[in-house]
């Protein structure tokens, strides 16, 4: 060291007369206050700023926290007189102490994200792979226990340094309230508030430890896979279209009006005259039960009564939509003309025939249609 640095090593240290940090980086969580030889004079002037906490730290251990303020140290009104050593020699030589500034404001928008698919199991598309990111801020709620457990010995200590470590605890807290509360797929949307508070809380049960506070926690999004959105979107675009068979017939008249504006000729045209003849035709099958129902109502739906409760369903129904019975029957051939008849059916539909079995004279047993003996005691019939 050369003459001169000394001469001014040595004035720095007789005429430190304040001690204070400007922050202008808006990242910094701690800044250590250069003091040259960490010796600090009596009479020196320390002054802490709104969102600030001053450390001390004598000897490797905090000795105290000064909260905003300006302050002489003297042996009057500084509380760390007590606690460092140095002070009871009545101030004829300088005390060693470091001062830490802490930040004490809220560090706003800083992001957490899911580097990997979370697995949850839904009600609606089974076990699917969610993803979510958003934003929180955070602040030092606890600056002597931030400096012992966290920012160390380190001059200068930012948010980046720190980040990492907070994402990871972010996740695993995510991971285990989306799985506590069980909320489907498709309901997280309306339900990221609600997540956000209660992670928030979970979370700050983890930082407490360290002096740090979550003050605000964001859920901005919760993504599926492609193939669930997939199945999303065509839900939504079925409750979307509503009736489809209303659908169908719009999508016809639009097919008709396309063929009959079509401009080609030769073969074109013939083709253009065909398809619109076709769909013509579709089109007077389709809107002539509207037109008879007068108004543009809905074309009717051939129906079939229930045997059981007599309820309409549609035709071809296997079952019946109110009490659930069977909707095909069994039939029977007419036991005079061979028409198909229900089962239990007591006269024929085409015939008018009865459908009661003749029986023999002798043994009463019953004789199928045309029998001319009886197959059980062999007498003659008179059908015979």
């Amino acid at each position: 060291m050369s003459i001169l640095d000394k001469i001014k090593s040595e004035a720095l240290n007789q005429f430190i007369e304040v001690i204070e940090w400007l922050d202008n980086t808006g990242d910094t969580m701690v800044y250590r206050f250069p003091v040259a030889g960490q010796e600090i004079k009596n009479g020196a002037q320390l002054i802490v700023r709104e969102s600030q906490a001053a450390v001390f730290v004598h000897e490797g251990q905090v000795a105290d926290v000064f909260t905003p303020g300006k302050y002489t140290i003297d042996g009057g009104n500084t509380p760390i007189l007590s606690k460092l050593g140095a002070w009871k020699f009545g101030f004829n030589s300088p005390f060693k102490s470091e001062v830490y500034f802490v930040n004490t404001k809220q560090f706003t928008d800083m992001k957490w994200g899911t580097s990997n698919p979370i697995m949850l199991r839904d009600a609606d598309f089974g076990i699917v792979q969610l993803r979510a990111f958003g934003a929180y801020s955070l602040r030092v709620a606890d600056p002597g226990e931030f400096i012992k457990e966290i920012a160390g010995t380190n001059a200068h200590f930012t948010t980046e340094d720190i980040e990492g470590q907070l994402k990871r605890a972010i996740v695993t807290e995510f991971s285990d309230a989306i799985g506590e509360l069980k909320i489907p797929a498709l309901d997280l949307a309306s339900q990221y508030k609600e997540m956000g508070e209660r992670i928030r809380g979970m979370i700050n049960g983890d930082f407490g430890s360290y002096g740090l506070e979550v003050t605000k926690f964001y859920v901005e999004n919760v993504s599926v896979p492609e193939e669930v959105q997939e199945a999303i979107n065509k839900r939504s675009a079925m409750g979307a279209i509503g009736n489809v068979d209303q659908y169908m017939k719009f999508q016809a008249a639009d097919a008709l009006r396309d063929a009959a504006q079509n401009e080609g000729g030769g073969a074109g045209l013939g083709a253009g005259l065909g398809a619109g003849f076709a769909m013509g035709n579709q089109m007077v099958g389709a809107f002539g039960g509207m037109q008879q129902g007068g108004g543009g109502g809905a074309a009717p739906v051939a129906t079939t009564p229930c045997p059981s409760c007599g309820k309409a369903n549609a035709q071809g129904a296997k079952f019946c939509a109110d009490c659930g019975g069977k909707m095909e029957i069994a039939q029977v051939p007419c036991v005079k003309c061979g028409a198909n008849l229900r089962e239990g059916a007591k006269f024929c539909s085409e015939c008018g025939s009865t459908q009661e079995k003749a029986k023999c004279a002798g043994c009463q047993a019953e004789l199928a249609a045309g029998a001319k003996f009886c197959p059980e005691c062999g007498a003659k019939t008179e059908a015979a």
